[in-house]
């Protein structure tokens, strides 16, 4: 799962991307609002947590910029206002969930998977198709409760798949997944990972099919 964590504080920003990634997601992190603006623009995320104080925009700016663009990623704002005004103000201009600092990150934690859980269905920290497995926290697929070994870009793929199993998945959405600042992935490296999964998913039943001019889809097990 992809995290975007816009926030200005480099000592809070820095503890953020320790816990979270050592929770099994990649976070990208943003210390301005025209930066993660771009960003946004560029690559795609599971969950934006984004704080109010910005130095350069207010992030009630980002938020309502995201939602000019029909983007409706889900939003965790995690500020220093604690205001009611502002409670109702962030919700009201698409805010998904409001936690106030200081923060209990246990709290912090649950809420983001629960945001994930709403957006992703019966979303845990694993991902169940038919006799695969997807463990989140661990970036970790099991065929039969067995492991398989996969490269980094090769488990993002297969996890973009899964997530959206029974849909259609473009190259460029699969692009955004996959890469890391303003690096480019290319058509063709994405089409030898799909290659690759192919052959490990058709040991547990699973096709991946491609739609010319489209993308790609996970086909689900009939039983699902």
């Amino acid at each position: 799962m992809r995290l975007l964590l816009i926030e200005d504080d480099t000592a809070l920003a820095d503890g953020l991307l320790h816990v979270f990634s050592r929770g099994g997601y990649t976070v990208t992190c943003a210390r301005s609002g025209g930066y993660a603006e771009s960003i946004l623009l560029a690559q795609e995320f599971d969950l934006v947590i984004l704080d109010l104080g910005l130095p350069d925009k207010d992030g009630f700016e980002v938020l309502q910029t995201l939602r000019a663009r029909k983007n409706a990623t889900p939003v965790l704002i995690l500020t220093a206002r604690d205001a009611v005004d502002d409670r109702v103000k962030g919700l009201e201009r698409g805010a998904d969930d409001y936690l106030s600092k200081p923060f209990d990150m246990r709290e912090l934690e649950a809420r983001v998977r629960a945001l994930i859980r709403r957006r992703y269905g019966s979303f845990g920290s694993d991902m169940k198709l038919g006799r695969l497995t997807i463990d989140t926290a661990h970036r970790q697929a099991l065929i039969d409760d067995q492991p398989i070994i996969l490269s980094p870009r090769e488990y993002g793929v297969l996890e973009a798949l899964v997530v959206q199993a029974g849909r259609v998945v473009s190259k460029d959405r699969i692009a955004q997944r996959l890469s890391v600042g303003d690096e480019e992935i290319a058509d063709n490296a994405i089409e030898v990972y799909v290659h690759r999964l192919r052959k490990r998913m058709e040991v547990c039943g699973l096709k991946i099919r491609t739609v010319r001019g489209l993308g790609y889809l996970l086909e689900k097990p009939a039983h699902e």
